[in-house]
């Protein structure tokens, strides 16, 4: 039978525990209203395999509009199509062809599964407005049993966030169709949802209606550890994830939209690119970047209207050549925008990373 009590958690992120060597999951602390969750997500299997994992950072689909019209909280949803339940085989939401292993814990950035959901959930922690959407099975425990990791009282949250069906004879038992877990951020600032899919390596893609393998899992192909970098013809051009809206006068309408953490220059020059959408010049006296270990660098000055800058950063803030985060901070530190880029985005001198 499919997972017991399945669902979606809809809230914010409070704080997150990193998966170590005495735990396979990476705990995220979620409240939602005034009751607080834990979101516990496999990023090992039990016998110490690696976990298949795709992330769409420009997820488009008919599902975010109705998970954004949700209330907080955890939602019951049934097991069935055209509603919100995610079912990997069936609905197209992710290809096999597109997931890749990737291991718990490896040193260095942006490398392993604890970097790559880690980027996404401190987005969502310093993002005004962003909302974390978690799929998998229902757990609550008895009313005075605090949370092992979190302390809250009642422990209650959401496992199983990853594919639950074609498992092998010993998993069987929670095979089912349209109960697939899986993790959604949505960021409103910068119109962007991003979409997590997990599943184990030994999970079959061919499935009978009950959610039961009736062919045997495909062969693994891991990623090479250090993939070739061809520089490219021509820039690469990022479209916008959604067409753009003109947004409000005021601070939000300030936008990081490039930098380049890789140059060519000797010494080396690293840029931050900042766009002013709105129709009066705004001022970035008391305003700061702060990069992924919270470094910051002060900024000045005035942008035109509908103009940009290009702002030349130095340390102690960083940016690092094997992917990381940029936070702009208003004069009362309150997070105006927010983008991440990866180690492959970096690995291109001289090219500018687009957002």
């Amino acid at each position: 039978m499919p997972v017991p009590k399945y669902g979606v958690l809809a809230g914010h992120v409070v704080e997150r525990r990193l998966a170590s060597g005495d735990s396979n999951h990476y705990e995220i602390h979620v409240q939602a209203a005034a009751e607080h969750f834990r979101i516990a997500v496999n990023v090992q299997s039990v016998d110490g395999s690696e976990v298949l994992y795709h992330v769409d950072d420009a997820f488009d689909h008919p599902v975010t509009a109705a998970l954004a019209a949700l209330a907080e909280g955890h939602h019951l949803v049934p097991a069935q199509p055209d509603g919100l339940a995610v079912d990997y085989v069936r609905a197209g939401y992710v290809a096999r062809a597109d997931m890749a292993p990737l291991p718990v814990e490896m040193a260095g950035d942006d490398n392993d599964l604890n970097d790559k959901i880690d980027s996404l959930v401190q987005r969502a922690m310093t993002s005004d407005g962003a909302r974390i959407y978690a799929y998998g099975s229902f757990f609550k425990d008895p009313p005075n049993t605090k949370d092992k990791y979190f302390d809250f009282k009642p422990s209650q949250g959401i496992h199983d966030v990853h594919m639950n069906q074609g498992n092998d004879p010993g998993h069987k038992g929670d095979d089912g169709v349209w109960s697939d877990g899986a993790l959604l951020f949505h960021y409103p600032a910068r119109r962007q949802w991003v979409a997590v899919f997990l599943a184990f390596q030994n999970q079959s893609w061919m499935t009978d209606a009950n959610g039961h393998a009736t062919g045997a899992p495909p062969p693994v192909i891991h990623p090479p550890v250090h993939p070739p970098v061809q520089p490219p013809v021509q820039p690469p051009v990022q479209p916008p994830v959604n067409p753009p809206v003109q947004p409000p006068p005021g601070p939000s309408s300030v936008r990081i939209i490039a930098l380049l953490a890789n140059s060519i220059e000797d010494p080396e020059i690293e840029t931050v690119t900042l766009l002013n959408a709105a129709p009066q010049e705004a001022d970035l006296a008391g305003w700061a970047f702060a990069d992924k270990q919270h470094n910051r660098f002060a900024l000045s000055g005035k942008v035109a209207a509908g103009n940009s800058v290009r702002i030349v950063i130095a340390k102690p803030f960083e940016l690092s050549n094997k992917g990381g985060t940029v936070t702009l901070l208003d004069a009362a530190g309150k997070v105006v925008d927010n983008v991440s880029y990866t180690k492959a985005q970096a690995q291109k001198p001289g090219w500018s990373i687009v957002f």
